[in-house]
């Protein structure tokens, strides 16, 4: 450190762990990261996912009613939301017989690195999916976030490290929240088509890209979107900020755009996917010790 008005680097950015103590959050594992403006925490417990992000001190993030828990009961009673929840990877929206969107939330990290330095903030982790007399799936998990930056990038290797070949799946479930989400704002992608999911979705298509305000019991709605690019935005004018998510658009080619308008329940879900979902769902096939990448990027920026 040669700046002389620092004594301490944590005055700038830090990262601290710690585990909840009390609550129906009790014993969950946290990596607190803080660049100096955007900060994140992320759950251990769960899979190294990203629980919520501050920026500037304001929420970015869905956290629903159930809250962060160690428990696993029903999907229902358990989806916190966050501001990511991966799925996968045995498994990914409804289907019969599976877990709703599968299993990886459920898994416990494995943390090999976790620092701050003046070259940034690095997390790493080791998340292992394996069944005896089956499969043995490991995802080498990477966040990265600049010292004084707007931008925490995630980068994804998952490894076959079975003898034989081995299938796959995976959603990154990324959530929007109040004050981030409020009416008025705006979804903005190049998108070449969109499919509704749902009659609601269809009815409601003329508001495919508008977050309206929050009625009670309003449905769900859930569209498909075939992007041009590999990402989409949401800008929020009246809070003056805008949040971008790029992704790789080679191993995550579907996107899907989910929103929930009800109060009390106030999210936008942007998606990408290794396939899609209901009729059109597949698994892509590793080989025995073979690997693939995937990458995100969460932006959050003054307009």
């Amino acid at each position: 450190m040669t700046d002389g008005r620092i004594s301490n680097f944590r005055q700038i950015a830090s990262v601290r762990r710690y585990k909840i103590i009390e609550g129906r959050e009790k014993g969950i594992d946290v990596i607190d990261c803080d660049t100096g403006k955007i900060r994140f925490l992320l759950n251990v417990t769960k899979g190294l996912d990203i629980m919520q992000v501050y920026h500037e001190g304001q929420n970015v993030s869905f956290l629903s009613k159930n809250a962060f828990i160690v428990d696993n009961p029903p999907f229902e009673n358990r989806f916190e939301g966050g501001m990511l929840y991966t799925c996968g990877l045995d498994s990914m929206g409804g289907r019969d017989g599976y877990e709703i969107h599968g299993t990886y939330h459920k898994t416990v990290a494995d943390v090999t690195r976790a620092e701050c330095t003046e070259s940034g903030i690095t997390v790493e982790a080791t998340i292992i999916n394996s069944a005896l007399f089956g499969k043995n799936l490991v995802m080498k998990r990477r966040i990265t976030a600049d010292i004084g930056g707007e931008t925490i990038k995630l980068n994804d290797t998952l490894t076959n490290e079975a003898f034989v070949d081995g299938n796959y799946c995976v959603l990154y479930h990324v959530n929007l929240g109040y004050p981030m989400l409020d009416e008025g704002g705006k979804i903005v992608t190049d998108a070449a088509s969109v499919t509704p999911r749902t009659p609601w979705a269809k009815e409601k298509f003329n508001e495919v890209f508008d977050i309206t305000a929050p009625l009670p019991a309003q449905e769900e709605t859930c569209y498909f979107i075939r992007l041009n690019k590999p990402e989409a935005a949401y800008i929020n004018e009246k809070l003056g900020k805008k949040f971008l998510l790029k992704f790789s658009g080679n191993t995550l080619p579907c996107f899907v755009e989910w929103k929930s308008m009800a109060s009390g329940d106030y999210a936008l879900g942007l998606e990408p996917c290794s396939a899609e979902l209901d009729g059109g769902f597949r698994y892509d096939t590793l080989p025995a010790k073979g690997s693939v990448d995937f990458e995100l990027s969460l932006t959050v920026t003054r307009i």
